[in-house]
């Protein structure tokens, strides 16, 4: 769908470019809850872990993070570097509470059925239940920007990268929205913010170039 819609002239390109980022945290949050391992299955990789002290178990997930955000900047080849943004969506998804991971769930359910009305009131409530997750924030950012809701879509982008800075889908969709509105240059700033977190990823770049020369055409 992207390649299909990709040339196109305004701002509905940056849309579909920052639906992508949206939609591809939406994916793995699913793939993540569906897969997600038994008791007994964790139980066995923290006994394992135990034995090895260099295992990541011992890191904190705002350690992994860091740790991973460090190699996507350095990363130059787009492949691998999506590889390393990938791990990254991962640990975004653990919410660390059962009852919110059943909500995100629902959620899923939800929106896959079009019943936008039932999904925000399940991420309305994991936001309560964990405010602090950020992906919550960032799934019903993503709804409101589906719904046409830029606003509340922009209000919830705001908390996501209050939480976590550096959260690549959220800057996308943040840019995507300030092109919509007319807000050239601060999609620009966007979308520059992006690759200074993620310096590999092709659309990106391209957003990013095709952007800089419209600015500046109407500067001249």
């Amino acid at each position: 769908m992207i390649d299909k819609y990709r040339f196109e002239v305004g701002p509905w390109r940056f849309i579909v470019t920052a639906m992508r980022f949206f939609m591809l945290a939406a994916l793995y949050l699913s793939f993540s809850l569906v897969a997600s391992a038994p008791a007994d299955a964790l139980a066995q990789q923290a006994d394992k872990a135990s034995v090895d002290p260099s295992s990541t178990a011992f890191a904190t997930q705002a350690q992994r993070l860091d740790k991973l955000f460090d190699a996507l900047k350095r990363e130059a080849n787009p492949d691998a570097a999506k590889g390393i943004a990938n791990q990254i969506r991962r640990e975004w998804q653990d919410s660390g509470s059962a009852t919110v991971n059943l909500l995100m769930q629902w959620t899923d359910k939800a929106v896959d059925e079009d019943k936008n009305a039932a999904a925000l009131d399940y991420l309305d409530e994991a936001i309560r239940l964990r405010p602090d997750y950020v992906e919550g924030w960032n799934r019903r950012a993503t709804l409101h920007f589906k719904m046409g809701n830029y606003r509340k879509s922009m209000s919830d982008l705001n908390q996501v990268l209050k939480i976590e800075p550096r959260h690549f889908g959220a800057l996308a969709g943040m840019a995507a929205i300030m092109a919509q509105t007319g807000r050239d240059e601060l999609s620009l700033k966007a979308w520059e913010k992006f690759l200074d977190v993620y310096p590999a990823e092709r659309d990106a770049q391209k957003e990013y170039g095709d952007l800089s020369e419209k600015l500046t055409g109407q500067r001249t």
